[in-house]
């Protein structure tokens, strides 16, 4: 059980990460004024949530293929949030 186990543990980690994420950045928003598009806020948010999760990815890959996936979706997401 001490694989399964550590892995839950992980999970339940990188949930509570996203969550403090999410909370830090609702709070920096709290200041600013009001969101003047909300779609592009919760798309930009989900964004910002997603290059997170890819870069947790590519710290744990070690396959050089894959490495260049993540990369390349993160240049996307990058390209993404410079947009706005």
């Amino acid at each position: 059980m001490g694989d399964s186990g550590e892995g839950l543990v992980d999970a339940e980690a990188r949930i509570q990460e996203q969550i403090d994420e999410r909370e830090a950045e609702r709070s920096r928003r709290s200041g600013a004024a009001a969101p003047k598009n909300p779609e592009r806020v919760r798309e930009l948010e989900s964004l910002r949530l997603a290059k997170s999760n890819l870069q947790r990815q590519a710290e744990a890959t070690a396959h050089p293929v894959r490495q260049q996936q993540i990369q390349l979706a993160i240049a996307e997401i990058d390209k993404r949030l410079s947009v706005g």
